[in-house]
């Protein structure tokens, strides 16, 4: 078995794709059994956010697993592989794990260091547990991605500036606006997107009124953040006294139309408005930006930052040495979850060898007793003892040097040599034991972790219409 992370994210997709590729709660539930119950994939975690889609996947074959994931995110955005392989990233085993920590740091994000995709991991991996898509090989990863950014956040200052994508966006809305203090605000969504961004206004000193489809949800919001909570059918006469809407629901369609904002500015008297959109899809339709007083902040602008500047963070508030201990924290949280893997991947080597030596010594013991009946049990006990205790002393060193060698690169060879070495049944792997990634998987040793699935189209097959086939 091995690990494999194949998604779409911000850092090469654009929005419009981000968003034919976004999910919703069934969505995502219904992704996770349809990987599950596809040729090559037995565990998935689904991490669907405003800026990424990407499964972490426990598979039986690099190229089968990326076939069946590639086809599964295809067939959920309407897509053929073919259209999507060249925004799609593939990482395994290793890098895998590495590219989840990074990402449940937040040093993966549009704006480096920010909090929220930690939450969202952590969403992802419950809602991956109730519906039993993860087991034995993805519980320990999942665990120690969180971890990780947890580390990450309490031990280094990356996010000192308190960044998230609503406090980037929110900055963009104070250049156009100035001081948010005593400007009333509307947000529509409650979910976990609107609260953050309902608190951080709060916290800047807007006076915020919620909106939301569930009317108790806005109230509990509201009343949580000294606000009000206002129905969605008095949407016209909110957005005519705001200053600020920040938007960001979870529905598929349009939210904030061209006919809403006209009529909302009728009674604005020139007041400008700027309005926040953070959901994907996109809340607002595109024709409003180009309404006279109306200024837009959406994903693809932020975006669009982060291209025009790449490698920064979008805040430009991170320092470098904290990007660099976070990484460093990274680092070493997943080279301890890989030792740890290794060492599980040859203990079932080493218990079969032990197994197999005492199935031998205890043959002997019973050929001497046979040929020997005439021996008191005094003599055959120290016989007994004398000869595991040979047997124990012979093997200590080849076992516990396994285990050492397993945390180094290549180290479960070691193990394969000692089954083959011995005889211990090399097509039969113990119950629990993870096939080494050269038994299952063939893939280019020198392939660069997050390679483009593109890259690998030669060996993913796919039938002449650009539906995906079978795997190759």
């Amino acid at each position: 078995m091995s690990l494999l992370a194949v998604g779409i994210s911000h850092q090469t997709a654009p929005v419009a794709l981000l968003e034919q590729v976004s999910m919703t709660g069934d969505d995502k539930v219904k992704t996770l059994h349809e990987l599950v119950e596809s040729d090559h994939v037995s565990e998935a975690i689904v991490l669907a956010t405003c800026n990424r889609i990407e499964v972490f996947a426990e598979v039986d074959r690099f190229h089968g697993g990326i076939t069946d994931v590639s086809r599964v995110l295809a067939r959920h955005a309407g897509a053929t592989v073919e259209e999507l392989s060249p925004y799609v990233t593939v990482y395994y085993e290793d890098q895998a794990i590495g590219h989840l920590c990074t990402v449940a740091a937040g040093l993966d994000s549009m704006v480096v260091g920010e909090t929220q995709v930690l939450g969202q991991l952590r969403a992802a991996y419950a809602l991956a547990q109730e519906e039993g898509t993860v087991g034995r090989e993805l519980h320990p990863i999942a665990q120690r991605a969180l971890r990780v950014g947890k580390r990450v956040h309490a031990e280094t200052g990356i996010d000192r500036a308190g960044a998230s994508l609503v406090s980037v966006a929110l900055d963009r809305v104070s250049e156009a606006l100035g001081e948010l203090s005593g400007r009333p605000a509307l947000v529509v969504g409650a979910g976990s997107m609107g609260a953050l961004a309902a608190t951080t206004l709060a916290r800047r000193g807007a006076a915020v009124t919620v909106s939301s489809r569930t009317p108790a949800s806005a109230a509990r919001l509201a009343d949580t953040i000294g606000g009000r909570q206002a129905d969605l059918a008095r949407l016209p006469d909110e957005l005519a006294a705001a200053d600020v809407l920040v938007t960001c629901t979870g529905a598929t369609g349009t939210v904030i139309g061209t006919d809403l904002v006209e009529e909302a500015l009728t009674g604005r008297h020139g007041r400008p408005l700027v309005i926040v959109d953070l959901a994907l899809p996109r809340d607002v339709d595109a024709a409003v930006a180009a309404l006279p007083g109306v200024h837009v902040v959406d994903l693809a602008m932020l975006q669009g930052e982060r291209a025009a500047h790449p490698g920064q963070p979008v805040a430009g508030s991170v320092a470098a040495d904290d990007i660099a201990a976070a990484h460093a924290l990274v680092e070493l949280e997943t080279s301890l979850l890989r030792a740890e893997r290794q060492a599980a991947a040859v203990a079932p080597t080493v218990s079969a060898l032990r197994s197999q030596a005492a199935e031998v010594v205890d043959a002997e013991l019973l050929r001497l007793s046979t040929r020997l009946p005439d021996l008191d049990a005094k003599a055959r006990s120290e016989i007994a003892r004398t000869v595991r205790r040979v047997v124990d002393k012979l093997l200590h060193e080849p076992t516990v040097r396994v285990k050492e060698l397993a945390g180094a690169p290549g180290g479960t060879d070691y193990a394969d040599a000692l089954r083959a070495l011995f005889g211990l049944g090399l097509s039969g792997a113990t119950d629990g034991e993870r096939t080494s990634l050269s038994d299952a998987v063939t893939v280019d040793p020198e392939l660069p972790a997050g390679t483009p699935l593109s890259a690998l189209d030669p060996r993913i097959d796919v039938t002449s219409d650009g539906r995906p086939g079978g795997a190759a």
